[in-house]
């Protein structure tokens, strides 16, 4: 059974930092790539990161370039996302992707207040 679970979101200030996770179970995750979603209820899911299975490939939204990090541990099955000097407009439900199966977290929420 597939199982995707993503933690460590919450409640900063504008310009801090997080680092969500996520431990996926259930198959052979350093077979598939991995991606971070984010969505609110008033835009459109929104790809902000991607990894390659064996992580030499990333990629990146223009709004995340050169303020997320996403990595993957292939031995431990899971996945990080970093976020430094978050902004507002950051806020958003993040969810953690599989290429296998399209399987997908419930995600962690990150609400970034001023």
């Amino acid at each position: 059974q597939v199982n995707i679970r993503e933690s460590g979101g919450g409640l900063v200030r504008a310009g801090e930092s997080l680092r969500l996770s996520c431990v996926a179970s259930g198959f052979t995750f350093g077979d598939y790539s991995v991606e971070w979603f984010r969505q609110t209820s008033t835009k459109e899911r929104e790809r902000v990161a991607y990894m390659s299975p064996k992580g030499d490939a990333t990629s990146y939204a223009e709004s995340v370039k050169g303020r997320f990090t996403i990595s993957r541990d292939n031995d431990r099955n899971f996945a990080t996302l970093v976020m430094n000097d978050l902004k507002i407009e950051d806020t958003a439900l993040y969810r953690c992707y599989t290429a296998y199966g399209g399987h997908m977290g419930p995600g962690t929420q990150v609400t970034v207040s001023s």
